[in-house]
């Protein structure tokens, strides 16, 4: 199934995005949680990419390739694949690509990805690509994948100014991206807004929103992931994370907030929500199970 169907459907479409493991235990629990996904029928998920940020890195863009097919093989579950620029050349990801076709894969997620170890910014590879907008295009022009892209409601960490990435939307829908999901956010309002100004520019694929509930007391630290990919906390949300008692009740306010998020989110109009699960099921399962207990079919925005 190419996923930008599953938009075109009349009803919210629900995903889960996964990373390959580090380790034998990682790759346990990340096999038992994806048999938990089975009963509860997910739309799709996707597995990402990872950056070189040491040798073992290597390994695990192999493993990514590898669940991809095996869980669309053995699962019955839609996959897609994160591909990213970053430490490739385009004939390197050329070759990538013709082993996710030829294994029945049909949706891939380009993206620029993250600097090369020991640097700051980003730098292309020679013979690669600069931006997940440019790999998008080249996907496009040689293989039939469905290709999605990512999208900023807060402006990305390089970005000058808001409009860059309503405009960098465009550029993505322009040479092919079907779907845009969003980075991880935690206020409703950032994604109305740049849906608006989305739109009013042209740009007329679904608008994935992503989300992930908070687990943890230090993800919101300066150095913790929030602020790493650039999602403000709201105060009143911070607050109340701050002040559970034990990890317990910070995924109680964590699973609380994003269920009160998504509603929100496909009440207004979202065409469905993409879950960032960090490979645990917990807190992304229960707010998906409050959803489609609580939550009608909603038109594809």
């Amino acid at each position: 199934m190419r996923i930008a169907d599953a938009y075109r459907n009349g009803r919210p479409v629900f995903s889960f995005e996964f990373f390959p493991p580090t380790n034998e235990e990682g790759m346990r629990r990340l096999h038992d949680t994806i048999a938990a996904l089975r009963p509860v029928r997910p739309d799709f998920v996707s597995v990402t990419y990872p950056a070189v940020a040491r040798p073992s890195d290597t390994a695990r863009r192999e493993l990514t390739i590898e669940l991809v097919t095996q869980i669309k093989r053995d699962t019955g579950i839609e996959a897609m694949a994160h591909l990213t620029c970053s430490d490739h050349t385009a004939e390197q990801l050329g070759r990538i690509l013709d082993r996710l076709q030829a294994a029945g894969v049909q949706n891939v997620i380009a993206l620029r990805g993250d600097p090369s170890q020991g640097r700051s910014t980003f730098t292309p590879t020679e013979g690669g690509f600069a931006h997940g907008s440019e790999f998008a295009g080249f996907i496009r022009s040689r293989w039939p994948f469905c290709v999605a892209g990512a999208t900023y409601p807060e402006p990305h960490l390089e970005s000058a100014e808001p409009d860059q990435d309503v405009r960098y939307a465009k550029v993505k829908q322009d040479v092919g991206v079907e779907v845009l999901i969003t980075q991880l956010f935690f206020e409703p309002d950032d994604y109305f807004r740049f849906v608006r100004r989305a739109r009013a520019l042209g740009v007329s694929v679904p608008i994935v929103p992503g989300i992930m509930p908070i687990t943890k007391v230090d993800q919101l630290r300066p150095t913790g992931m929030f602020a790493r990919c650039g999602a403000h906390v709201p105060e009143r949300l911070r607050a109340r994370i701050e002040g559970a008692r034990d990890e317990e009740a910070v995924q109680a306010v964590g699973i609380a907030w994003s269920l009160g998020q998504c509603r929100e989110l496909l009440e207004g109009g979202a065409p469905g929500i993409h879950f960032y699960t960090l490979n645990r099921s917990r807190a992304a399962y229960a707010v998906y199970r409050g959803l489609t207990a609580a939550v009608p079919a909603v038109g594809a925005r």
